[in-house]
């Protein structure tokens, strides 16, 4: 017979783990991110919309 306590407790700490691997290459990708100068952002004037001739 299988041991279901030993099979949900080994599932549970697997879990952990993969989370905690997820948490930590997030982390890594963030301060790669906040470390990269990046482009400059470039804002453009707002078009003008068409007037009407009455």
């Amino acid at each position: 017979m299988p041991d279901y306590q030993e099979m949900y407790l080994h599932l549970c700490r697997e879990t952990e783990r993969a989370i905690r691997i997820l948490i930590q290459a997030q982390r890594d990708c963030e301060e790669l991110y906040l470390r990269d100068d990046g482009a400059a952002l470039r804002v453009f004037p707002k078009p003008q919309a068409p007037q009407e001739n009455d």
